[in-house]
């Protein structure tokens, strides 16, 4: 009878974690992070390079300074993005592979012949092996998946606009914009595809067509919360960047008429004319006194706009936001990656 081992799991590391016997390394496997064994989309690329890159290396084709520098190169993706031996062997799809896959010209829909049903067939698994990769964040196999279900079945909507989700998750929005349009000359009637057309134009910035995406979406799928959701924080990006100054700098708040016409008035007063000779003069005294007399003036001028114009303060305020550089919400993705 095998010896019975005891281990305090709040001790647990990853390399004490991967040192334990198969039969007790799984129950603590949830106090585990596996997630680091999960590469992002990003990272599955940088791997497919990395191993690009080394088969250069070997196969004499360099000049030594070549070498050194491949070699330089090398280090440096791995150390950027934190890859692991394990994660540098674990190659799904090598980088000529997927250039083969999908560096081709674009498939001409009307010109893709009927699938047998034996085609069918294996498509459909490969969408769903697709559809599984995307659950486990393993975006360029699933993408690969999709491209293989498309060669076999050219003519079925849903398989172009899941391949487009899995680029979007790539950060390739073109090609899934591309994808959703392909989708959509099969199926004119396909909402999915249209949100995720939506969605593309959206990381793109391109409001307009997203916008009128998500419209599209909406008339074909009127109760989807998703859609409408987008639409409305879309419609709130077309208003904050119709509003927005970009290079919002002192002059635009000098050229406002509203602002120099309160300022005027405030220069008028006896009490606010004395205080600026004062400042002007350079007869403020050093140290708080004299800041507080800054304070006095800057307060009294913004309580004056504030009691006769309190429309010009939200106003100046709205343009003081808009010029920061502030992100405005995205809109969310939609629930599930496969098509259901």
């Amino acid at each position: 009878m095998d010896s019975l081992v005891l281990i305090d799991s709040s001790q647990l590391t990853s390399e004490s974690f991967e040192k334990l016997p198969d039969q007790i390394m799984y129950p603590y496997a949830e106090q585990y992070d596996l997630q680091k064994h999960i590469m992002s989309g990003t990272q599955q690329i940088i791997c497919s390079i990395i191993h690009f890159l080394k088969n250069q290396l070997s196969d004499g084709s360099l000049t030594q300074d070549g070498c050194e520098s491949l070699e330089v190169a090398i280090q440096c993706l791995e150390s950027a993005y934190e890859l692991s031996e394990k994660d540098l062997s674990d190659i799904k799809v090598p980088l000529l592979e997927i250039l083969k896959t999908h560096a081709t010209a674009p498939l001409d829909i009307a010109e893709s012949q009927e699938a047998t049903p034996e085609q069918k067939t294996e498509a459909e698994k490969f969408k769903s092996d697709g559809n599984n990769y995307m659950k486990t964040g393993k975006y360029l196999e699933a993408l690969d998946c999709y491209t293989k279900a498309i060669k076999l079945d050219g003519k079925n909507a849903v398989y172009y606009c899941n391949r487009a989700a899995s680029f979007s998750k790539l950060n390739n929005h073109q090609a899934a914009i591309e994808d959703c349009k392909n989708a959509l000359k099969i199926d004119s009637t396909y909402s999915k595809a249209y949100g995720r057309l939506g969605l593309a134009y959206t990381s793109l910035k391109d409001h307009i067509k997203a916008k009128a995406s998500y419209i599209k979406a909406l008339e074909l799928e009127p109760d989807n919360e998703s859609y409408k959701n987008n639409l409305l924080l879309t419609e709130e990006m077309l208003a904050n960047t119709s509003n927005a100054s970009p290079n919002f700098d002192i002059g635009t708040l000098l050229a406002n008429p509203a602002l120099m016409t309160m300022a005027t008035q405030m220069l008028s007063n006896p009490g606010m004319q004395n205080m600026m000779s004062t400042i002007m003069s350079g007869n403020v005294s050093p140290g708080s006194q004299g800041m507080d007399a800054l304070l006095q003036a800057g307060q009294h001028l913004a309580q004056h706009i504030q009691s006769v114009n309190p429309e010009l303060v939200d106003q100046l305020r709205r343009q003081l936001n808009n010029s920061d550089g502030s992100e405005v919400p995205t809109p969310e993705q939609e629930p599930g990656n496969e098509e259901l």
